[in-house]
This record gives C-alpha cells, sequence and structure tokens, in this order.
C-alpha cells in the first residue's frame, strides 16, 4: 500500500468555458496535475477541438488530462451530473451568490465530495470571463483577493490556486519528502557528525590548536558542544572534511 496520501475520494470538475486559447488550455491542464484533478470538460472551445497547441502546452498532463476532456455545447450540458459549482470570477455581480475566497470555497468543497456529491469549478474565457448567465448556474462565487488596482488573472493561474487549495490537506508538509531528496540534503546521521568531529579535532591536534595545555579540554568540549548543535545535513559534514582536509594539506606544502 502507498504511503502517498489521497488527494479527495472525488475530485472537482474543472470546467473551461468558452476557452479561446489552446496554449491556455494546455496551461490549465497542467495546473490541474500539479494537484491531482484529472477532469476536465470544455463548453464550446472557440478553435475547436482537439487543439495541437494545447497538447504541445500541457507537456505530460496531454495524457492524463486533455486525453480525457470531454466538450459540451453547453454550460448547462457539462454540469448534469454536478451537485455544487464554484463560479470564479473577479468582477462584482448583481447576482445573489456567496462569494469564496479560495481558501474556504475548497474547504467547502473537500466537504461536499466526501459526502459523495459531485463538486464543479467553473472557469470563463480569457477575454472577459464569465458572463451573467454563466454565474448564476453556480451556486457560489470564488474570487481572488488580489490588488484592486490589477484583478485580472490568467486561466491557468486561477486554475492553480483553486487546484493548490483543494489539495493542501493532503500535501506534504516538507517541500520535498525525505525519501525523495538527494543524499547530499538529508540531515547528517550522529555518527557522521561524531566522525566530522573527530576529524577536526585530530587535525586541530596536530596543528598545536589547543593551546594552552591548561585550556584544552574545555577548547575541546566547545568544539564538539558546537558540532553537536548544528543543524547539518549530509552535503555539509562532506564539505567541512573537505575544508580541513586541504587546510592542513595547504600547510604542510607552506
Amino acid at each position: 500500500m502507498s504511503d502517498t496520501p489521497s488527494l479527495a475520494p472525488l475530485q472537482p470538475v474543472v470546467i473551461l468555458v468558452r476557452p479561446q486559447m489552446g496554449e491556455n488550455i494546455g496551461a490549465a491542464a497542467r495546473a490541474m496535475l500539479n494537484f491531482g484533478l484529472t477532469e476536465m470538460r470544455l463548453v464550446a472551445p472557440r478553435d475547436g477541438w482537439p487543439n495541437p497547441r494545447a497538447v504541445a502546452m500541457a507537456s505530460g498532463a496531454a495524457g492524463q488530462v486533455l486525453d480525457r476532456a470531454r466538450v459540451f455545447p453547453t454550460l448547462a450540458e457539462a454540469m448534469e451530473d454536478i451537485h455544487h459549482a464554484y463560479a470564479t470570477t473577479a468582477r462584482g455581480r448583481e447576482l445573489t451568490k456567496t462569494v469564496h475566497t479560495p481558501a474556504s470555497a475548497m474547504a467547502e468543497a473537500r466537504q461536499i465530495a466526501a459526502g459523495g456529491r459531485r463538486v464543479a469549478l467553473i472557469f470563463g474565457p480569457e477575454r472577459a470571463g464569465l458572463e451573467n448567465d454563466d454565474v448564476a448556474r453556480a451556486s457560489a462565487v470564488v474570487t481572488v483577493p488580489v490588488n484592486p488596482d490589477f484583478p485580472s488573472l490568467n486561466l491557468a493561474q486561477a486554475v492553480l490556486l483553486l487546484g493548490y487549495e483543494w489539495a493542501r490537506e493532503a500535501l506534504p508538509s516538507q517541500p520535498a519528502p525525505p525519501g525523495r531528496r538527494p543524499p547530499g540534503e538529508r540531515p547528517a546521521t550522529r555518527l557522521e557528525i561524531e566522525r566530522l568531529a573527530d576529524h577536526w579535532e585530530e587535525r586541530l591536534e596536530a596543528a598545536r590548536f589547543f593551546f594552552p595545555p591548561d585550556k584544552a579540554a574545555s577548547m575541546r568540549l566547545a568544539l564538539r558542544n558546537l558540532w553537536s548543535r548544528m543543524p547539518l545535513m549530509r552535503a555539509d559534514v562532506q564539505i567541512l572534511h573537505g575544508v580541513v582536509r586541504q587546510l592542513t594539506w595547504k600547510s604542510r606544502d607552506d
């Protein structure tokens, strides 16, 4: 059994309404797959479907997202099996709707999906966004709190923000799980630090650093304490071994 947590039992459907550029569809697919979302629906894409520019931009997401994308003539048809939908828009509306941030919307969406109901995230065309008729079909509105003097987000950015908020509780707490880090980026073990301390003490002893004799013991203790409290990575230990080795070789040459 895998130790990787599941992002959700029932993931949201991402619906792109009248998308205009294949590149933006492809970028949106990449943003989706970053956070485990794979179900895309397209409503009346301007340049038809399939779109080779979308595939080129999607890169590795083409097979898992674009190849499975479904096309619908209207938003209503794309939403036939949807129980709760969020319309993304930066503009004020005269329609009465609950307005969420991405974080609050996706917290609610996780609860809805956990109950076995389908959730959709609706994004409008690049030039003007969703129309009122589109927003009217949604259960709630999502607005990103950005600079009011420049509130526009491109399509992939908006998808990325909601995808991140959807998946954030299942994402690793660290940027990269320890098991996936290169060996040099892993914390040094206690034994590796002890060997480093021994190496430095040996070379400093040879260089007559521990002087005068009556202070030598306290100096060794202070150095040992220094090494033990430093949060060293394996790569750090290797560098510090090399530093003291090179310094002592240099002193011999002199």
